[in-house]
């Protein structure tokens, strides 16, 4: 599949791994479109980099992804690759038992459900491009997992094994399945946990 003159979709594509993807891929001569929980981080990489397009939309939400799938079947029908990349992480002690229930989820819906919702909203679309490709963005974490963060490593490991199964399902289709999984990167998702932590994701990979 040719890696220029595509339309393509990033999620979570305001900072971190889906920004810098945002950037090559323009630079190939792609369009590019981003989406993000955030408005003013949106505004605000609009502004470093006025050739991407922005749309405020959480993977979280099931309604926000109806909605961005009708904003973008109207806006660019050409949109022929999924790129999902949104992701949260939170350190999480399993001994812990002050929070709510849904905190301690919240990862999965982001990170997991998120890609699935997106890909069965996008599916029929992408599949009556000529060529098109699905990428979803995991983490060495989902092969060896890191104790400090088990939800967001169990998000990952399931993101992998929903991968597998999706390209042997598109398999005799133009949709082509690619996993992105990262070592540990130095992004603002892992700026928050103490060095001695990252020196851990460093070693895990």
């Amino acid at each position: 599949m040719q890696i220029s003159k595509n339309t393509i979709l990033i999620t979570g594509g305001t900072n971190g791994i889906g920004l810098e993807l945002a950037k090559q891929l323009l630079g190939l001569g792609n369009k590019v479109i981003i989406t993000g929980r955030d408005l003013s981080r949106l505004k605000k990489t609009k502004e470093l980099c006025p050739a991407l397009n922005t749309i405020q939309s959480d993977v979280s939400n099931a309604k926000d992804i109806r909605a961005l799938f009708d904003r973008i079947t109207l806006e660019f029908p050409e949109t022929n690759i999924l790129i999902n990349n949104a992701g949260i992480m939170h350190s999480i002690n399993l001994h812990e038992t002050q929070g709510n229930l849904e905190d301690v989820t919240r990862e999965i819906e982001t990170n997991l459900n998120g890609p699935i919702r997106m890909i069965k909203q996008f599916i029929g679309h992408l599949k009556s491009k000529p060529t098109a490709a699905i990428v979803n963005v995991t983490s060495g974490l989902a092969f060896v997992p890191l104790p400090m963060a088990p939800v967001y490593c169990a998000t990952k490991a399931g993101l992998h094994s929903y991968t597998l199964s999706l390209r042997v399902q598109l398999k005799k289709t133009n949709v082509k399945v690619f996993e992105l999984a990262p070592p540990a990167t130095q992004t603002d998702l892992l700026g928050s946990f103490p060095d001695e932590d990252m020196v851990a994701v460093a070693l895990k990979g």
